[in-house]
């Protein structure tokens, strides 16, 4: 007995030793582990457990000069259910209403969300995707159901244009690229770093079920918003030349073409549009090409041929010229007139009718020796080289220097009427607008101002590019012409007493060189300013590609009505300080004529037209006019009205009228 006590005393002592032992050993190696690897491990636990995490900066909006929101940034959602939240009980009771909600408001069939979610919660899927895009309204009623606590909600922000496509590629985008650098257009690129912000940290501690809660009320770094930019563009300047010049798209079946309107003092650019047609005939907003194509300019280009003549007192505008029946040869090359007819007429004529044989004339007799100093004005007019311009793209002119490879006998003769030359049409009208400003050449501007909130962070003045380009004497000259050239020359079919305008014509053959000439085709311009006594603004219209049928396709007929309405809107809209000598006293026959008809529109029920294509400014004057509450959305044309015509309505309606 007491030998098996013995044993039994020898075995407990052998296991507890063992134990021991093996104590020993996880000790020595928990100790070995936390002073070789222990720095480590700290680090790995605790970046599973504590984490940085961004917080986004609100990006700054983009306004119109009169406070228009032409871009901003609003959340987009994207709902995920978590199918496993909700406890068998209420996902039993909710299931169903929970699905008749979403069908209210998002629109899918109740019926497909039932069963999806079903579906999700058997499959145990905690991350069911319920729909993409939705706005922060439809969130927050989503918010407010059922089940509505499965949901894990990552906001997505989505940049919007609340005023429609209007100037939409000079507003401009911008992206990352798969590399993680950034590309774009526009305002949006151009200004991003004010635009932005800086974005925060927020340092987070993993809880449960990939759940992270802040550590501390503090962020590790605050987030700064981007600043609001405060564009140049004139919403109601922008709306009349957008669809100007989309008319005359239409009419002309055109390509392409663009319209810029520039604030002669300043360069603040106030409206300007970019429309191509795209492949159902329909014309969007495409490239900027008022910024980026450079092309030959034709008859816009001899303005400073003019200039340069003045400047060198090479000539007066009284020189006189023959045609010789509308055609001559330059080494081998003809240059043909669009009207030929065999006449003498001054220089100044040959400008207003836009006669290449005369300007031709002109130039190559009096610079064929002396090239250089032709070529050294058209470097003082601006016309060699970029704008410096703010926004990305800017084409690049190109002139050929004598001396170079790109020189040969023609370039003195055809630069004379725009041939063998590029330019882009907002360089062409800096050029024009330095007439209009008194020789001062103003840098076009897209933004005048950065904002925070109501206070102002940067100012952006007119910038100078050239405080004079030629003298007054030359100035007063080429003004005179180009009031004429509306009144008596190529434009005289715009010309209105109401309004003065003045400016010049072009008609320049594209493709011309290549397949023989079948591929050629035509771009119609005009630029110019207006008022002519006084210029308060600068405008160029370029068309390209019209239907050349009718044999109408001439820069008067093509850009110039553009350029017309443009400033006949602004004209009409803008107050009078004319004053009439007894405006006042009544006509008693025009008193009766109008107590008459206001007694019939009394007496009469309103019956609501169909507004369909009517200006949307005329729809709402009319309306409101009749005592209705009128809301537009959108900019333009009427496309849609709540009310259907042939209604009767009644003072104090509301009716809501759906614009593009």
């Amino acid at each position: 007995m007491a030998v098996e006590v013995k044993n039994s005393a020898v075995r407990i002592f052998l296991v507890a030793f063992a134990i021991l032992v093996v104590a020993g050993a996880v000790v020595f190696h928990l100790t070995k582990i936390q002073w070789t690897q222990g720095a480590h491990y700290r680090k790995l636990a605790s970046q599973n457990t504590v984490k940085l995490f961004e917080i986004k900066a609100n990006k700054g909006n983009i306004y119109s000069a009169d406070g228009s929101l032409l871009a901003t940034t609003v959340p987009n959602y994207n709902f995920h259910f978590d199918a496993m939240a909700a406890s068998p009980d209420d996902f039993n009771e909710f299931i169903k209403p929970f699905a008749d909600s979403l069908h209210e408001i998002i629109g899918k069939p109740a019926a497909e969300f039932e069963n999806n979610i079903r579906k999700a919660r058997a499959q145990k899927n905690r991350y069911y995707l319920i729909a993409r895009n939705l706005t922060h309204k439809q969130f927050r009623r989503i918010k407010r159901l059922p089940l509505s606590n499965g949901f894990t909600i990552p906001p997505d922000n989505v940049r919007k244009h609340p005023m429609g496509r209007i100037a939409e590629r000079t507003i401009g985008y911008v992206r990352k690229n798969p590399d993680s650098t950034l590309e774009g257009k526009g305002i949006e690129f151009a200004f991003r770093r004010y635009l932005n912000g800086k974005d925060g940290k927020v340092l987070k501690q993993k809880i449960a079920q990939n759940q992270w809660k802040p550590i501390r009320d503090i962020n590790e770094v605050e987030p700064h918003d981007g600043y609001d930019v405060i564009s140049t563009i004139d919403v109601y300047i922008q709306d009349i030349a957008h669809h100007a010049l989309l008319k005359q798209l239409n009419e002309y079946e055109a390509d392409h073409g663009c319209v810029v309107v520039m604030e002669t003092k300043t360069g603040y650019i106030k409206a300007i549009a970019n429309l191509a047609k795209a492949s159902d005939g329909s014309y969007y907003e495409a490239n900027n090409f008022a910024i980026m194509e450079a092309h030959e300019p034709g008859s816009t280009y001899k303005l400073a041929d003019m200039m340069a003549l003045l400047e060198d007192k090479k000539l007066d505008t009284t020189a006189i010229f023959d045609t010789h029946g509308g055609k001559i040869e330059i080494y081998g090359k003809s240059v043909v007139d669009s009207h030929q007819k065999a006449e003498k007429m001054t220089l100044a004529k040959g400008f207003e009718i836009s006669s290449n044989t005369v300007m031709v004339q002109a130039v190559n007799n009096n610079y064929r020796n002396n090239p250089t100093a032709f070529v050294k004005h058209l470097q003082d007019f601006g016309l060699t080289k970029p704008l410096g311009i703010a926004l990305q793209g800017e084409g690049i002119p190109a002139v050929p220097l004598p001396g170079t490879k790109n020189w040969s006998a023609i370039s003195l003769p055809w630069m004379a009427f725009g041939y063998g030359v590029t330019i882009t049409p907002l360089q062409t009208l800096t050029f024009y607008n330095a007439v209009a400003n008194n020789g001062e050449m103003v840098k076009p501007q897209f933004v005048s101002e950065i904002k925070e909130y109501n206070k102002t962070i940067k100012r952006f003045p007119k910038q100078v590019m050239n405080p004079k380009i030629c003298s007054a004497a030359t100035l007063a000259k080429v003004k005179a012409i180009m009031k004429n050239v509306v009144k008596f020359g190529t434009a005289k079919d715009l010309y209105s007493k109401e309004f003065s305008m003045a400016g010049k014509t072009g008609t320049a053959q594209a493709n011309y060189a290549t397949n023989g000439g079948a591929d050629k085709y035509y771009i119609s311009s005009f630029v110019g300013y207006f008022p002519a006594e006084n210029p308060k603004y600068s405008c160029i219209v370029v068309v390209h590609k019209p239907k050349t049928t009718g044999n109408n396709y001439y820069g008067a007929d093509v850009a110039g009505p553009v350029f017309k309405r443009v400033a006949q809107k602004i004209f009409t809209d803008a107050p009078t300080t004319n004053e009439i000598a007894n405006v006042n006293k009544p006509i008693a026959k025009q008193d009766l004529a109008y107590n008459a008809y206001d007694k019939k529109l009394q007496d009469q029920k309103n019956i609501l037209p169909n507004l369909k294509g009517m200006a949307g400014m005329d729809a709402v004057a009319l309306l409101e006019n009749w005592g209705l509450k009128v809301k537009v959305n959108g900019i333009g044309k009427v496309k849609a009205q709540s009310i259907p015509a042939g209604t009767s309505v009644h003072k104090n309606t509301f009716i809501s009228l759906a614009l593009f």
